[in-house]
């Protein structure tokens, strides 16, 4: 067994280890980046609507530079030609090829020699390789060719195995909320039942003289207390309890999940959401859960009179929209907030299927969120 050949033997026993489809492919693409001795690479998993990526992993570029070039690129072009073709591809510059478009983000780094490689299941192309700029300013060769096709030949098997892993893991993670939620209700919505009636009867019979009077504000704020402790246990215990999409629909999960969160904080919920039926399960998945951390962020920090939720099909697009007219806060200077990390995931379940989010929030201004989404 030469080198190169170990080299790959042992990324494959790595990305054995791996527990979550990222992290393979990760290492993958990584792993690509070397045998190739590329500066850039890049792995993608086409969707399921074929004009977009639903995975698409880069090696070579650092955070910044990523978050500058914005959302998933369109498997269009080049990367298109990789996703329908199932030989390699090699060229010196790829901008003389006529499947190049030529455009670039305004932030893309100049790439001239180029090698595509499809990763095959089957007679299917589930996804390719894609390396740029050779490092010494030479062109990718038969060699390098021969890395990566051995490599792509084992990838197909190595994201499926971890496509499996993770169902698995969300199986066991939704049957394990659902026991804590059921024992968080269990253990607390009894006792906090209780205190909130104990204090009632204790305030019944207290007097008026002005020492009782105190006592009373003291046993009022524990009643309140309680009363919030039982709301934020309602919303907990159901947000731990996995919605039941495949059984239910999106329609009919989002609105029952608004209604308990508009009892729960005593809140008005305006919904108005059209018939989305035939969604792809990501897609749904996505809408649902953005929805919900919209709605939650909003109860939670807002302090809004009122929240509007919108989902509907406007031409070849879903768009979502969860608007409230409380507080507001300023975005770029918010970090330290509780609500970043729930901006953070509607921002990534968004672009994971391929859809763009936007916020509009300042102080005083309430918040508002958009998210558009292909319904190719």
């Amino acid at each position: 067994m030469g080198d190169q050949d170990l080299r790959i033997a042992e990324l494959l026993l790595a990305v054995a280890g791996d527990r979550s489809l990222d992290a393979v492919l990760r290492r993958l693409v990584e792993g690509a980046r070397g045998l190739a001795d590329a500066r850039y690479a890049a792995i993608g998993i086409p969707d399921d609507e074929g004009d977009g990526f639903r995975w698409f992993t880069t090696a070579g570029m650092d955070d910044e530079l990523i978050a500058e070039l914005g959302d998933l690129p369109r498997s269009h072009g080049m990367l298109g030609a990789m996703l329908t073709d199932t030989e390699p591809f090699r060229t010196d510059d790829i901008t003389r090829d006529p499947r190049f478009r030529g455009y670039w983000p305004r932030a893309h780094p100049p790439m001239r020699s180029f090698m595509g490689v499809p990763v095959v299941s089957g007679d299917e192309v589930v996804g390719a390789f894609y390396l740029t700029e050779k490092h010494g300013g030479g062109v990718f060769d038969d060699a390098d060719q021969r890395r990566i096709s051995a490599l792509a030949g084992h990838t197909a098997v190595a994201i499926e195995n971890a496509r499996l892993r993770e169902q698995i893991r969300e199986l066991t993670l939704a049957e394990e909320r659902t026991r804590v939620a059921r024992e968080l209700h269990d253990a607390l919505s009894q006792t906090l039942l209780g205190l909130s009636l104990t204090a009632d009867v204790a305030a019944d019979h207290i007097g008026s003289d002005g020492h009782a009077a105190a006592v009373r504000e003291d046993l009022d704020q524990i009643r309140d207390l309680a009363r919030t402790a039982r709301r934020e246990l309602r919303a907990v215990v159901d947000d731990l309890r996995p919605a039941d999409l495949a059984r239910d629909g999106l329609v009919a999960t989002l609105t029952k999940h608004l209604d308990m969160v508009r009892r729960a904080w005593d809140v008005a919920v305006d919904v108005r959401v059209d018939d989305l039926t035939g969604l792809a399960g990501e897609t749904e998945h996505a809408l649902l859960r953005i929805a919900q951390e919209a709605v939650h962020n909003a109860v939670r920090h807002g302090e809004p009179s009122q929240v509007s939720v919108e989902a509907r099909r406007t031409g070849s697009e879903i768009v979502l929209r969860v608007d409230d007219d409380g507080v507001g806060f300023d975005p770029p200077a918010d970090t330290g907030r509780g609500r970043t990390m729930g901006l953070v995931s509607m921002r990534d379940r968004a672009h994971g299927v391929g859809g763009r989010f936007e916020l509009r929030s300042a102080p005083g201004a309430g918040t508002h969120i958009t998210v558009r989404i292909t319904d190719a």
